[in-house]
Protein backbone atom coordinates (compact mmCIF):
# COMPACT_ATOMS: atom_id res chain seq x y z
CA UNK A 1 0.00 0.00 0.00
CA UNK A 2 1.25 3.17 -0.87
CA UNK A 3 -0.49 6.42 1.16
CA UNK A 4 2.28 9.13 0.19
CA UNK A 5 1.13 9.27 -3.32
CA UNK A 6 -2.67 10.27 -1.31
CA UNK A 7 -4.31 13.48 -0.53
CA UNK A 8 -5.36 11.99 2.77
CA UNK A 9 -3.85 9.34 5.27
CA UNK A 10 -4.25 5.47 5.37
CA UNK A 11 -6.99 5.53 8.41
CA UNK A 12 -9.02 7.80 6.39
CA UNK A 13 -9.33 5.68 3.86
CA UNK A 14 -9.82 2.64 5.94
CA UNK A 15 -12.65 4.42 7.38
CA UNK A 16 -14.54 5.30 4.01
CA UNK A 17 -14.16 1.50 2.76
CA UNK A 18 -15.26 0.48 6.12
CA UNK A 19 -18.56 2.57 5.60
CA UNK A 20 -18.77 1.59 2.06
CA UNK A 21 -18.88 -2.16 3.02
CA UNK A 22 -21.14 -1.66 5.51
CA UNK A 23 -23.80 0.26 3.03
CA UNK A 24 -23.15 -2.71 0.54
CA UNK A 25 -24.09 -5.00 3.11
CA UNK A 26 -27.02 -3.57 4.09
CA UNK A 27 -28.14 -3.24 0.37
CA UNK A 28 -27.23 -6.92 -0.06
CA UNK A 29 -24.42 -6.45 -2.07
CA UNK A 30 -21.40 -8.36 -2.93
CA UNK A 31 -19.29 -6.55 -5.25
CA UNK A 32 -19.69 -2.68 -5.97
CA UNK A 33 -18.86 -1.21 -9.07
CA UNK A 34 -18.48 2.37 -8.75
CA UNK A 35 -17.87 4.51 -11.83
CA UNK A 36 -18.59 8.08 -10.67
CA UNK A 37 -15.16 9.66 -10.43
CA UNK A 38 -15.79 11.27 -7.25
CA UNK A 39 -16.68 8.09 -5.45
CA UNK A 40 -13.73 6.77 -7.09
CA UNK A 41 -11.15 9.51 -5.90
CA UNK A 42 -13.28 9.28 -2.42
CA UNK A 43 -12.42 5.34 -1.99
CA UNK A 44 -8.56 5.09 -3.64
CA UNK A 45 -7.76 8.89 -4.16
CA UNK A 46 -8.17 8.27 -7.92
CA UNK A 47 -7.34 11.87 -9.67
CA UNK A 48 -7.01 12.39 -13.61
CA UNK A 49 -9.51 13.91 -16.33
CA UNK A 50 -10.35 10.61 -17.90
CA UNK A 51 -14.09 10.32 -16.71
CA UNK A 52 -14.61 10.90 -20.45
CA UNK A 53 -13.80 7.15 -21.43
CA UNK A 54 -15.35 3.66 -18.87
CA UNK A 55 -13.53 3.17 -15.83
CA UNK A 56 -14.17 2.37 -12.34
CA UNK A 57 -13.42 1.06 -9.16
CA UNK A 58 -14.40 -2.56 -8.26
CA UNK A 59 -15.32 -3.20 -4.04
CA UNK A 60 -15.55 -6.16 -2.59
CA UNK A 61 -16.14 -7.26 1.20
CA UNK A 62 -12.55 -9.53 1.19
CA UNK A 63 -9.91 -7.42 -0.88
CA UNK A 64 -8.75 -3.68 -1.39
CA UNK A 65 -10.77 -2.23 -4.13
CA UNK A 66 -8.77 -2.74 -7.72
CA UNK A 67 -8.88 0.01 -9.88
CA UNK A 68 -10.29 -0.14 -13.66
CA UNK A 69 -9.76 1.85 -16.45
CA UNK A 70 -8.04 3.02 -20.18
CA UNK A 71 -4.81 1.19 -20.14
CA UNK A 72 -2.90 4.57 -20.34
CA UNK A 73 -4.87 6.01 -17.53
CA UNK A 74 -3.27 3.18 -15.49
CA UNK A 75 -0.73 5.07 -15.04
CA UNK A 76 -2.37 7.70 -13.74
CA UNK A 77 -3.75 5.24 -11.21
CA UNK A 78 -0.43 4.08 -10.02
CA UNK A 79 0.84 7.66 -9.49
CA UNK A 80 -2.81 8.56 -7.29
CA UNK A 81 -3.91 5.73 -5.93
CA UNK A 82 -3.45 3.85 -2.36
CA UNK A 83 -3.69 0.52 -3.49
CA UNK A 84 -1.08 -2.11 -4.75
CA UNK A 85 -0.12 -1.87 -8.54
CA UNK A 86 -1.34 -5.34 -8.91
CA UNK A 87 -4.75 -3.77 -8.39
CA UNK A 88 -4.57 -1.44 -10.82
CA UNK A 89 -5.91 -2.63 -14.50
CA UNK A 90 -5.97 -1.29 -17.69
CA UNK A 91 -7.92 -2.23 -20.78
CA UNK A 92 -6.85 -2.01 -24.24
CA UNK A 93 -7.18 1.23 -26.59
CA UNK A 94 -9.53 -0.81 -29.25
CA UNK A 95 -11.96 -1.07 -26.67
CA UNK A 96 -12.26 2.54 -26.77
CA UNK A 97 -15.15 4.45 -28.82
CA UNK A 98 -15.36 1.28 -30.92
CA UNK A 99 -18.20 0.01 -32.51
CA UNK A 100 -17.60 -3.11 -32.29
CA UNK A 101 -16.48 -4.06 -28.63
CA UNK A 102 -17.02 -2.39 -25.66
CA UNK A 103 -15.02 -1.80 -22.57
CA UNK A 104 -17.41 -3.47 -19.98
CA UNK A 105 -16.54 -6.91 -21.78
CA UNK A 106 -13.56 -6.30 -20.26
CA UNK A 107 -14.72 -5.43 -16.92
CA UNK A 108 -16.75 -8.71 -17.09
CA UNK A 109 -13.71 -10.42 -17.64
CA UNK A 110 -12.04 -8.85 -14.72
CA UNK A 111 -14.71 -9.46 -12.22
CA UNK A 112 -14.83 -13.29 -13.31
CA UNK A 113 -10.64 -13.40 -12.61
CA UNK A 114 -11.74 -12.64 -9.39
CA UNK A 115 -14.59 -15.30 -8.72
CA UNK A 116 -17.79 -12.81 -8.73
CA UNK A 117 -19.54 -13.36 -11.90
CA UNK A 118 -22.38 -15.14 -10.18
CA UNK A 119 -22.91 -12.80 -7.16
CA UNK A 120 -25.13 -9.85 -6.70
CA UNK A 121 -23.22 -6.51 -8.32
CA UNK A 122 -24.06 -2.79 -7.56
CA UNK A 123 -23.69 -1.23 -10.17
CA UNK A 124 -24.59 3.06 -10.11
CA UNK A 125 -27.29 3.24 -12.67
CA UNK A 126 -28.36 7.08 -12.82
CA UNK A 127 -25.16 9.00 -12.66
CA UNK A 128 -23.82 10.62 -15.63
CA UNK A 129 -20.49 8.55 -16.79
CA UNK A 130 -22.47 5.02 -16.75
CA UNK A 131 -24.26 4.55 -19.77
CA UNK A 132 -26.97 2.21 -20.80
CA UNK A 133 -24.71 0.27 -23.12
CA UNK A 134 -22.39 -0.18 -20.82
CA UNK A 135 -25.49 -1.94 -18.49
CA UNK A 136 -26.53 -3.67 -21.50
CA UNK A 137 -23.13 -5.42 -22.02
CA UNK A 138 -22.76 -6.55 -18.32
CA UNK A 139 -26.31 -7.78 -18.28
CA UNK A 140 -24.75 -9.66 -21.29
CA UNK A 141 -21.18 -10.52 -20.18
CA UNK A 142 -22.47 -11.75 -16.74
CA UNK A 143 -25.63 -13.57 -17.34
CA UNK A 144 -25.50 -15.07 -14.25
CA UNK A 145 -24.98 -12.06 -12.16
CA UNK A 146 -27.83 -10.53 -10.80
CA UNK A 147 -27.33 -6.37 -10.91
CA UNK A 148 -28.68 -3.72 -8.38
CA UNK A 149 -29.17 -0.38 -8.41
CA UNK A 150 -26.43 1.74 -6.17
CA UNK A 151 -26.99 4.95 -7.18
CA UNK A 152 -25.36 7.40 -4.64
CA UNK A 153 -24.29 4.60 -2.18
CA UNK A 154 -21.30 6.21 -2.14
CA UNK A 155 -22.71 9.13 -2.11
CA UNK A 156 -24.54 9.28 0.79
CA UNK A 157 -21.42 8.10 2.94
CA UNK A 158 -19.83 11.10 1.82
CA UNK A 159 -22.27 13.31 3.33
CA UNK A 160 -20.54 13.89 7.20
CA UNK A 161 -16.75 15.32 6.35
CA UNK A 162 -13.66 14.30 8.17
CA UNK A 163 -11.85 16.94 9.67
CA UNK A 164 -9.46 16.04 6.98
CA UNK A 165 -11.73 17.13 4.09
CA UNK A 166 -12.26 19.92 6.21
CA UNK A 167 -9.20 21.35 6.02
CA UNK A 168 -9.30 21.30 2.11
CA UNK A 169 -12.63 22.87 2.48
CA UNK A 170 -11.66 25.82 4.38
CA UNK A 171 -8.65 25.91 1.75
CA UNK A 172 -11.31 26.48 -0.83
CA UNK A 173 -13.19 28.92 0.95
CA UNK A 174 -10.23 31.21 0.59
CA UNK A 175 -9.94 31.05 -2.43
CA UNK A 176 -13.60 31.56 -2.66
CA UNK A 177 -13.09 34.88 -1.23
CA UNK A 178 -10.20 35.60 -2.92
CA UNK A 179 -12.45 35.46 -6.59
CA UNK A 180 -14.95 37.65 -4.96
CA UNK A 181 -12.56 40.09 -3.88
CA UNK A 182 -11.05 40.52 -7.51
CA UNK A 183 -14.61 40.42 -9.14
CA UNK A 184 -15.61 43.41 -6.54
CA UNK A 185 -12.52 45.09 -8.06
CA UNK A 186 -12.52 44.49 -11.77
CA UNK A 187 -15.97 44.66 -12.80
CA UNK A 188 -16.98 47.98 -14.19
CA UNK A 189 -19.53 49.37 -17.06
CA UNK A 190 -17.54 49.27 -20.46
CA UNK A 191 -15.19 45.95 -19.03
CA UNK A 192 -15.93 42.25 -21.45
CA UNK A 193 -17.05 39.54 -19.38
CA UNK A 194 -14.28 37.02 -21.12
CA UNK A 195 -11.66 39.69 -19.51
CA UNK A 196 -13.17 39.41 -16.22
CA UNK A 197 -13.42 35.62 -16.50
CA UNK A 198 -10.22 35.58 -17.51
CA UNK A 199 -8.96 37.09 -14.06
CA UNK A 200 -11.16 35.32 -12.49
CA UNK A 201 -9.70 32.07 -13.90
CA UNK A 202 -6.24 32.81 -12.55
CA UNK A 203 -6.92 33.65 -9.10
CA UNK A 204 -8.72 30.65 -8.77
CA UNK A 205 -5.80 28.18 -10.36
CA UNK A 206 -3.34 30.52 -8.09
CA UNK A 207 -5.04 30.06 -5.32
CA UNK A 208 -4.47 31.51 -1.69
CA UNK A 209 -2.67 31.55 1.61
CA UNK A 210 -0.02 29.55 -0.10
CA UNK A 211 -2.66 26.89 -1.29
CA UNK A 212 -2.96 25.78 -5.31
CA UNK A 213 -6.19 26.06 -6.66
CA UNK A 214 -7.59 23.03 -9.19
CA UNK A 215 -10.30 23.33 -11.54
CA UNK A 216 -13.70 23.76 -10.35
CA UNK A 217 -16.38 21.01 -11.36
CA UNK A 218 -18.61 24.31 -12.66
CA UNK A 219 -17.73 26.41 -14.73
CA UNK A 220 -18.48 30.18 -13.70
CA UNK A 221 -21.98 31.39 -14.49
CA UNK A 222 -22.51 35.24 -14.56
CA UNK A 223 -25.64 36.15 -16.41
CA UNK A 224 -26.49 40.05 -16.41
CA UNK A 225 -30.05 42.21 -16.53
CA UNK A 226 -33.08 39.84 -18.07
CA UNK A 227 -30.26 36.67 -18.67
CA UNK A 228 -29.99 36.32 -14.69
CA UNK A 229 -33.27 34.94 -14.76
CA UNK A 230 -31.30 31.84 -16.52
CA UNK A 231 -29.33 30.32 -13.67
CA UNK A 232 -26.84 28.46 -15.89
CA UNK A 233 -25.63 31.04 -18.51
CA UNK A 234 -22.17 31.22 -18.65
CA UNK A 235 -20.37 34.43 -20.22
CA UNK A 236 -19.35 35.97 -23.95
CA UNK A 237 -17.43 38.88 -25.21
CA UNK A 238 -20.23 41.48 -24.15
CA UNK A 239 -19.08 44.43 -21.74
CA UNK A 240 -20.93 44.85 -18.64
CA UNK A 241 -23.54 47.36 -18.84
CA UNK A 242 -25.15 49.99 -16.81
CA UNK A 243 -28.02 49.43 -14.82
CA UNK A 244 -27.59 45.93 -14.68
CA UNK A 245 -27.66 42.91 -11.77
CA UNK A 246 -24.58 40.19 -12.47
CA UNK A 247 -24.68 37.26 -10.42
CA UNK A 248 -21.23 35.28 -10.27
CA UNK A 249 -21.36 31.76 -9.27
CA UNK A 250 -17.87 30.62 -8.21
CA UNK A 251 -16.42 28.08 -6.39
CA UNK A 252 -12.49 27.92 -5.19
CA UNK A 253 -11.33 24.22 -5.66
CA UNK A 254 -8.45 22.56 -3.50
CA UNK A 255 -7.58 19.16 -4.22
CA UNK A 256 -11.08 18.56 -6.04
CA UNK A 257 -12.95 19.77 -2.84
CA UNK A 258 -15.52 23.11 -3.16
CA UNK A 259 -16.39 25.84 -1.38
CA UNK A 260 -19.28 27.62 -3.64
CA UNK A 261 -19.75 30.89 -2.86
CA UNK A 262 -21.83 33.40 -5.27
CA UNK A 263 -22.66 37.52 -4.83
CA UNK A 264 -24.56 39.88 -7.17
CA UNK A 265 -22.83 43.19 -8.30
CA UNK A 266 -25.34 45.66 -9.19
CA UNK A 267 -23.59 48.58 -11.46
CA UNK A 268 -25.71 52.12 -10.95
CA UNK A 269 -28.76 52.56 -8.61
CA UNK A 270 -30.38 49.68 -8.10
CA UNK A 271 -34.28 49.95 -7.95
CA UNK A 272 -36.38 49.72 -5.20
CA UNK A 273 -38.11 46.26 -5.56
CA UNK A 274 -34.84 44.65 -6.04
CA UNK A 275 -33.45 46.13 -2.77
CA UNK A 276 -36.30 44.98 -0.98
CA UNK A 277 -35.36 41.46 -2.46
CA UNK A 278 -32.11 41.58 -1.37
CA UNK A 279 -33.22 42.70 2.55
CA UNK A 280 -35.64 39.24 1.88
CA UNK A 281 -32.96 36.71 0.54
CA UNK A 282 -30.14 38.12 3.43
CA UNK A 283 -33.97 37.75 5.84
CA UNK A 284 -34.36 34.24 4.77
CA UNK A 285 -30.45 32.89 4.51
CA UNK A 286 -29.93 33.81 8.11
CA UNK A 287 -33.26 32.63 9.19
CA UNK A 288 -32.08 29.34 7.46
CA UNK A 289 -28.46 29.76 8.76
CA UNK A 290 -30.13 29.94 12.26
CA UNK A 291 -31.71 26.66 11.64
CA UNK A 292 -28.89 24.66 9.92
CA UNK A 293 -28.30 22.52 13.55
CA UNK A 294 -27.47 19.32 14.13
CA UNK A 295 -30.98 17.77 15.13
CA UNK A 296 -32.99 19.43 12.41
CA UNK A 297 -34.00 18.68 9.17
CA UNK A 298 -32.92 19.72 5.70
CA UNK A 299 -36.39 21.00 5.41
CA UNK A 300 -36.56 23.38 8.44
CA UNK A 301 -33.91 25.28 6.59
CA UNK A 302 -35.73 25.50 3.10
CA UNK A 303 -38.54 26.75 5.28
CA UNK A 304 -37.03 29.45 7.28
CA UNK A 305 -35.90 30.82 3.97
CA UNK A 306 -38.89 30.65 2.69
CA UNK A 307 -41.03 32.93 5.53
CA UNK A 308 -39.64 36.15 4.41
CA UNK A 309 -39.09 35.73 0.59
CA UNK A 310 -42.93 35.06 0.61
CA UNK A 311 -43.54 38.21 2.39
CA UNK A 312 -42.19 39.90 -0.15
CA UNK A 313 -44.11 38.35 -3.06
CA UNK A 314 -41.27 36.25 -3.97
CA UNK A 315 -41.76 32.48 -5.09
CA UNK A 316 -39.23 30.21 -5.38
CA UNK A 317 -39.66 26.77 -7.31
CA UNK A 318 -36.58 25.39 -6.66
CA UNK A 319 -34.63 23.72 -3.49
CA UNK A 320 -32.26 26.34 -2.02
CA UNK A 321 -29.48 23.95 -1.56
CA UNK A 322 -27.51 20.41 -1.80
CA UNK A 323 -24.35 18.72 -0.01
CA UNK A 324 -20.32 19.74 -1.39
CA UNK A 325 -17.19 18.21 -1.14
CA UNK A 326 -15.19 16.69 -3.26
CA UNK A 327 -16.30 16.53 -6.88
CA UNK A 328 -15.72 16.13 -10.69
CA UNK A 329 -17.48 17.79 -13.83
CA UNK A 330 -20.09 18.29 -14.33
CA UNK A 331 -21.47 18.86 -10.82
CA UNK A 332 -20.26 20.02 -7.71
CA UNK A 333 -23.46 18.96 -5.88
CA UNK A 334 -23.07 15.21 -3.71
CA UNK A 335 -26.51 14.04 -5.62
CA UNK A 336 -27.85 12.90 -2.34
CA UNK A 337 -29.51 15.90 0.37
CA UNK A 338 -31.87 18.52 -1.58
CA UNK A 339 -32.40 21.90 0.94
CA UNK A 340 -36.34 21.62 -0.32
CA UNK A 341 -39.86 21.48 1.66
CA UNK A 342 -40.00 17.55 1.10
CA UNK A 343 -36.84 16.84 2.42
CA UNK A 344 -37.00 15.78 5.88
CA UNK A 345 -33.10 14.25 6.14
CA UNK A 346 -31.71 14.90 9.56
CA UNK A 347 -28.61 17.22 10.05
CA UNK A 348 -25.69 15.86 11.61
CA UNK A 349 -22.28 17.70 12.31
CA UNK A 350 -20.03 17.59 9.85
CA UNK A 351 -22.49 17.89 6.77
CA UNK A 352 -21.22 20.37 4.21
CA UNK A 353 -24.05 22.23 2.31
CA UNK A 354 -24.08 25.18 -0.57
CA UNK A 355 -26.97 27.18 1.00
CA UNK A 356 -28.22 28.24 -2.79
CA UNK A 357 -31.12 30.50 -2.48
CA UNK A 358 -30.77 31.91 -5.96
CA UNK A 359 -33.52 34.39 -7.29
CA UNK A 360 -34.43 33.35 -10.89
CA UNK A 361 -37.58 35.19 -11.93
CA UNK A 362 -39.31 36.12 -15.14
CA UNK A 363 -36.93 38.99 -15.74
CA UNK A 364 -33.92 39.50 -13.52
CA UNK A 365 -31.89 37.33 -10.98
CA UNK A 366 -29.92 38.03 -8.06
CA UNK A 367 -27.73 34.85 -5.97
CA UNK A 368 -26.28 35.34 -2.37
CA UNK A 369 -25.20 32.08 -1.18
CA UNK A 370 -23.12 30.32 1.25
CA UNK A 371 -21.23 27.29 2.12
CA UNK A 372 -22.00 26.01 5.57
CA UNK A 373 -21.15 23.56 7.93
CA UNK A 374 -22.79 22.06 10.50
CA UNK A 375 -21.71 22.55 13.37
CA UNK A 376 -21.41 20.10 17.03
CA UNK A 377 -23.90 22.87 18.56
CA UNK A 378 -24.88 25.98 17.28
CA UNK A 379 -25.96 27.59 14.00
CA UNK A 380 -24.23 26.00 10.58
CA UNK A 381 -20.66 28.09 9.98
CA UNK A 382 -19.87 29.72 7.35
CA UNK A 383 -16.93 29.10 5.28
CA UNK A 384 -16.76 32.24 3.80
CA UNK A 385 -16.10 35.41 5.01
CA UNK A 386 -17.71 38.38 2.98
CA UNK A 387 -20.42 40.56 3.19
CA UNK A 388 -23.85 38.84 3.11
CA UNK A 389 -25.35 41.89 0.43
CA UNK A 390 -25.89 42.75 -3.50
CA UNK A 391 -23.05 44.94 -3.89
CA UNK A 392 -24.08 48.34 -5.76
CA UNK A 393 -20.92 49.70 -7.72
CA UNK A 394 -22.34 53.24 -9.17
Amino acid sequence: MNFQRTPFSEVEYAARLTKTRQAMEAAGIDLLYVQDPSNMAWLTGYDGWSFYVHQGVIITHDSAPHWWGRRQDANGAIRTVWMEDSHIHGYADHFVQSTTRHPMQDLAERIKSIGKEDVRIGVEMDNYYFSAKAFQTLLTELPNAQFLDATALVNWQRTVKSEEELVFMRRAAKISEKVVDGLLERVEVGIPKNEVVADLQRDLILGADGHWGDYAAIVPLLPSGSDAAAPHLTWDGRPFQKNEATFFEISGCYRRYHAPFCRTIFLGEPSDFLKRAEAALVEGLEAGLDKARAGNRACDIANALAAPLEAAGIERGARCGYPIGLSYPPDWGERTISLRPEDETVLEPGMTFHFMPGLWMDDWGMEITETILIKDEGPAEALCDRPRKMFVKP
